[in-house]
């Protein structure tokens, strides 16, 4: 599938989504709303266990809303469809593996497009900021998002400040899992896809929701709701097919078949 603002490519189960519009990748309203579209479309399809998000070029991965856009008269809080900006932060419901594949300047909803991803992979050349606080708007998403990633008092001076930092910091305060050569960036996100979408996937449809749900939740509050099979994906789980998969697996000492069913 191909579009003027994005490309995507099936690699068996896996969803490659490529922002593609130059200059600079930026997002406008009818990007977001057809990012919105593709990633609905890998929640609900049972065939594609993991998405790769990444930018075209070698500059930027993205640098946000689009500023041009805005200056023609589109509103900072116009309709970006389902999934909210960039069709990922809000998308409910998607309990897959997402990993950003970071391939050059990620600031403002761009970051915030990054850190909505599961994993973070960064070209050693990336750069990341949120400079909205210099154009008199708020970084809605990664104010309520980044202080829960990285150290409190990092997050508030990224915030406050809107300065620029490189691909070493980002990966010393852990917003990235690892920082890779240009060359490689896509190779190693490409196995890394190919390796979770080996994986269980109805386990990994946990994992993601009770991390997501658990986020604000006191620890027993939400061990109580895992242990009563209140998580949709639990319940789904412990009922499953491939829940006596493993343990036979286990117990006959080969490698387990998962049918995500």
């Amino acid at each position: 599938m191909t579009s003027s603002n994005v490309r995507t490519e099936r690699r068996g189960a896996v969803l490659e989504v490529t922002l593609d519009r130059p200059k600079a990748n930026a997002i406008d309203t009818a990007t977001s709303r057809e990012l919105g579209e593709i990633f609905t479309a890998f929640r609900d399809d049972p065939e594609l266990r993991v998405a790769i998000i990444t930018g075209a070029g070698e500059k930027f991965f993205c640098p946000g809303w689009d500023l041009k856009a805005a200056a023609e008269g589109e509103a900072v809080d116009a309709d970006y469809g389902k999934g909210g900006f960039g069709g990922l932060q809000e998308l409910r419901g998607l309990n897959k593996p997402v990993i950003a594949a970071v391939n050059g300047i990620a600031c403002g909803g761009g970051l915030e497009l990054a850190i909505s991803a599961d994993i973070i992979l960064a070209a050693d050349h990336a750069s990341f900021a949120l400079p909205e606080i210099k154009s008199g708007t708020v970084a809605d998403a990664a104010t309520i998002k980044l202080p829960k990633r990285i150290p409190y008092h990092i997050a508030m001076e990224l915030l406050y400040t809107g300065r620029w930092f490189d691909a070493q910091e980002a990966h010393r305060w852990g917003l990235v899992n690892r920082i890779l050569p240009a060359a490689e960036l896509m190779t190693a996100a490409r196995a890394m896809a190919e390796e979770l979408a080996a994986g269980p996937p109805l386990v990994f449809a946990a994992i993601k929701e009770i991390a997501r749900e658990a986020e604000d939740m006191k620890f027993q509050d939400a061990m109580n709701r895992v242990t009563s099979s209140q998580f949709e994906t639990v319940e789904r789980l412990y009922r499953s097919e491939d829940q006596k998969e493993g343990a036979r697996a286990f117990a006959e000492k080969r490698d387990p078949v998962w049918k995500g069913r």
